[in-house]
């Protein structure tokens, strides 16, 4: 059986989801921001994380929170480029239940974390 494009890009980009460390701060951020309806989730190659909430049409819905688990404060790096996007490591979209539709989801995603070429 021939593979499509589909089947590669599942198998290069597998679906990323929140950490056990992680799920925390999102509860957090989504309590705060009722119209948000996902967080973005951005790890950068330090271990720093970068999340936001996003509401329905993609745009932030919270401030930025910048953290690294089990410290006081985020690596000296983030402080001095605010957490680059050339050291973005991976970054997803965690959405709040009940998910929008796969293509407000596409619509979304591709505002907020952008497009990048699928590599086969």
């Amino acid at each position: 059986m021939k593979k499509t494009p589909k089947d590669r890009q599942q198998k290069v980009s597998p679906k990323l989801t929140a950490q056990k460390s992680e799920e925390a701060m999102i509860a957090g951020i989504l309590e705060g921001s009722p119209e948000g309806i996902g967080v973005a989730v951005i790890r950068l190659d330090c271990g720093c994380r970068k999340m936001a909430a996003v509401d329905k049409n993609g745009d932030p819905a919270s401030k930025v929170i910048m953290y690294r688990d089990q410290a006081e404060s985020i690596c000296d790096k983030c402080k001095a480029d605010n957490g680059a996007f050339a050291r973005v490591r991976e970054e997803f979209i965690h959405w709040a239940e009940p998910a929008p539709d796969e293509a407000t989801r596409k619509m979304i995603e591709e505002k907020v974390l952008g497009t990048r070429p699928v590599i086969n």
